[in-house]
């Protein structure tokens, strides 16, 4: 009950900043616990940064941000070592790469190499700069925002990156309650500034290996790999979710249960993360937008063909 407590007053705090975004901050929460990355496609002016900033906070976290533009290089990324006079490596100069909370501004208005230098740091927690492989601090998240695909000046990030994150958020505009509230909250002062501190890095990292302990009954792996084979068969899809795809559904459908204060998983844990964790795993093929069908739309099908199993 302690950590049900604990996750519940993470999001109050975060809920204060980001008005009207509940479900988001829930879901950011949950692939944080589940040492997931999360990437949010979404116009300016929404409020994305304002998110990572109030997770730093509430979670006593190291937070750097990054702007990506068409000339950021990957050592911008991840640090370099100065070379000294007689041509040896010297010092290693960190990138922004290396703390707890890395915000990846419009990730996809640079290069694909540039993006390709959070590959490893993504799937590994460290970076290898000349040879030298260095990790970062945990807890390690990444939050990227992206504009819209087909944006002016956006590069489509590759199927290797985008399989790295865990789950795919879009925020969208506040409803008008939403937005009255959040002028009134701006008015003269940064609600940044008045928020408090909840939990440390030690308590995350605590909240992250009591969540992997969840139990999983056998009928709901079943479940999980029958949802997953269905988005590999589906008529209107041509890739469907990847193994990695697999372990990132369970890994949230974990973390759900340990928010909800559960310490077993049910079928709604998995239902619930289901589309945000495979839809930008999903490739359509070119017949499913001349029938419109969009990838919501397959999600939603594929949970109404998979009959969801009935614990005792």
């Amino acid at each position: 009950m302690q950590d049900f407590e604990i996750t519940q007053n993470i999001m109050q705090e975060v809920n204060k900043t980001v008005i009207g975004k509940e479900h988001i901050v829930r879901k950011v929460l949950t692939a944080i616990i589940a040492k997931g990355h999360i990437l949010i496609e979404d116009i300016p002016g929404v409020g994305k940064t304002t998110l990572a900033l109030a997770f730093s906070k509430v979670m006593n976290l190291e937070y750097n941000r990054m702007q990506f533009t068409p000339d950021v290089l990957s050592t911008d990324v991840i640090g370099y070592h100065i070379i000294t006079r007689d041509g040896e490596l010297g010092d290693y100069k960190a990138g922004p790469v290396v703390c707890n909370l890395f915000l990846a501004d419009e990730i996809n208005r640079t290069s694909s190499k540039t993006q390709s230098a959070l590959l490893e740091v993504m799937e590994e927690g460290s970076v290898t700069v000349d040879g030298i492989t260095m990790q970062v601090p945990k807890p390690f998240t990444v939050i990227a925002t992206q504009n819209p695909v087909g944006s002016i000046g956006t590069h489509m990030l590759p199927e290797s990156q985008l399989d790295r994150f865990m789950i795919k958020l879009s925020m969208g505009y506040p409803d008008v309650a939403g937005e009255i509230k959040m002028l009134k909250d701006r008015n003269g002062e940064n609600p940044l500034s008045k928020m408090k501190t909840v939990v440390g890095r030690e308590d995350i990292l605590s909240m992250q290996q009591q969540a992997e302990k969840v139990y999983v009954n056998e009928s709901i792996y079943e479940y999980l790999v029958k949802l997953v084979l269905m988005t590999r068969r589906d008529p209107y899809v041509e890739l469907g979710v990847s193994p990695r795809g697999s372990i990132a559904l369970l890994n949230m459908a974990k973390a759900n249960a340990y928010i909800s204060g559960r310490d077993y998983l049910v079928p709604d844990d998995v239902r619930t993360i289901f589309y945000d964790t495979i839809s930008h795993r999903i490739i359509l093929k070119p017949e499913a937008r001349v029938n419109n069908v969009s990838i919501e739309q397959v999600s939603q099908g594929i949970l109404k063909q998979v009959q969801a199993p009935k614990l005792g």
